[in-house]
């Protein structure tokens, strides 16, 4: 009995000395793996110092984080899908996956420039409050000229409209979860809007058709940048591809 305690003994251990390398060789592959970038685009007349507070919380999560910066009061649509392409060439071709997380017109930019090119390694996109169908208070400003002297020539094209630049694009056929804003420190957006919204944009009309989840955190247009919430949300979903509901306060 001794002798055969023994060989088992010797067995055990070694299949355990035979399976060590290959256990520690896939544990220090999990560890020396580069973590997945993560680019954040900005919205209307912002610039990648508004997401900068979102860059951190994001980066804390152990995403690798690129805020870019475009033209967004000076450019026609075309030419910021161009801008867009030369930026993700410059900072992320050799990301093994690229996840983005956009604000407002940020998540317009990104659809039209997945509508005309093939990103091998799109991971996860959140938007944050994008008109994904237009925003109610562009229709009710958009022939003021001040409009286009504030916020140029992309700004006029935002609306409802079937022609707008936001229903001209097509639904998602990639990743992507939505978080809108339900608080409205505009009180004239407020008012332009009849249904819940964030000020600027509708809840109904930042939802986007092929969306995989989406959430609503109590917070407005621009300060859900710097929502708690809104930045927990956010992480989830680049983790794990769903959001964290029920959703906390901010």
């Amino acid at each position: 009995m001794g002798g055969a305690v023994k060989r088992i003994a010797l067995l055990l251990a070694l299949c355990l000395a035979l399976g060590a390398p290959a256990a520690l060789a896939a544990e220090e592959a999990r560890v020396g793996a580069a973590p997945d970038t993560v680019v954040l685009l900005h919205g209307l007349a912002q610039s990648d110092l508004s997401m900068r507070l979102l860059a951190m919380r994001v980066r804390s999560a152990g995403f690798r984080v690129h805020a870019l910066r475009y033209e967004s009061t000076r450019k026609e649509p075309p030419a910021l899908v161009q801008d867009l392409a030369g930026e993700l060439t410059e900072c992320c071709a050799e990301a093994p996956r690229l996840h983005f997380v956009t604000h407002s017109l940020g998540g317009l930019l990104l659809r039209a420039y997945l509508a005309e090119r093939e990103l091998p390694n799109l991971g996860r996109v959140v938007m944050l409050a994008p008109p994904n169908h237009g925003s109610e208070l562009i229709d009710r400003v958009a022939g003021w000229w001040v409009l286009r002297m504030l916020f140029g020539p992309i700004a006029p094209q935002l609306g409802t409209s079937p022609e707008s630049l936001p229903n001209r694009l097509p639904p998602a056929d990639f990743e992507v979860g939505v978080i809108a804003g339900t608080r409205s420190l505009n009180p004239l957006g407020a008012w332009l809007i009849p249904s819940e919204n964030d000020g600027s944009v509708s809840v109904a009309s930042a939802r986007l058709d092929g969306m995989r989840d989406f959430v609503t955190v109590p917070v407005s247009h621009t300060l859900i940048l710097l929502s708690s919430a809104a930045a927990r949300q956010t992480v989830a979903f680049l983790a794990d591809g769903r959001f964290a509901h029920p959703d906390a306060t901010n």
